[in-house]
């Protein structure tokens, strides 16, 4: 299958400021399917609905941050320019033809605040293959530290300060997944910076 990728932008290490008194900064790096806009937006008013229907006392999150992670890169006191090029020249090598995910779902994980998300009843043979080559390229890049051995489709739109939500069918979203993003994040901070991002051709 062709493959077609989106060109990179220059990237250079955010190092900390040293000295400043100021709390360490946590930076997260991961793949990550990110939705469009009429996505985001059906999500957001599934999961108003969940927050309804459940009672949820929960931390919405914003639209803004709706993502299916592929794959953890790790939390690093600094942005990583070696991990980010290892996982740059890895990503390259991944092929995939675009596909449909559908969210039909929601349900919790158990935490000390427990996300509530969006899953799908059936997992996509495209989606367990990309994540499957590129778990594989990043080990061969030597970046397999952080990897996961399963892995379980989700969108978090909320972190519960109770329990987390019981199982519950939802209004089906179709996501149509035509690309993948390498995301760098500051935790506690603002809204994701994608790093560089690919897109599927068509088989």
């Amino acid at each position: 299958m062709s493959f077609r990728r989106s060109p990179s932008p220059d990237i250079q290490p955010d190092l900390l400021g040293g000295g400043s008194g100021a709390p360490a900064e946590i930076h997260r790096l991961f793949f990550a399917l990110l939705p469009g806009e009429p996505v985001r937006r059906q999500i957001e008013t599934v999961a108003a609905g969940v927050a309804v229907a459940q009672h949820l006392r929960a931390r919405m999150i914003r639209p803004s941050r709706y993502h299916a992670t592929l794959h953890f890169l790790g939390d690093h006191p600094m942005l990583r320019n070696d991990i980010v090029q290892a996982a740059v020249g890895a990503a390259r090598k991944v092929r995939c033809a675009p596909f449909d995910l559908v969210l039909d779902s929601a349900s919790g994980f158990h935490g000390r605040e427990p996300p509530c998300v969006l899953r799908c009843s059936q997992v996509p043979a495209e989606l367990t293959g990309l994540w499957q080559d590129l778990r594989q390229a990043l080990a061969l890049a030597g970046q397999g530290v952080h990897l996961s051995r399963t892995f379980t489709p989700h969108v978090t739109f909320a972190y519960s300060r109770g329990a987390p939500p019981q199982e519950m069918a939802v209004e089906p979203i179709t996501w149509r997944v035509d690309g993948f993003a390498l995301l760098h994040s500051v935790v506690g901070g603002g809204d994701y910076r994608m790093l560089d991002a690919w897109r599927f051709a068509p088989a």
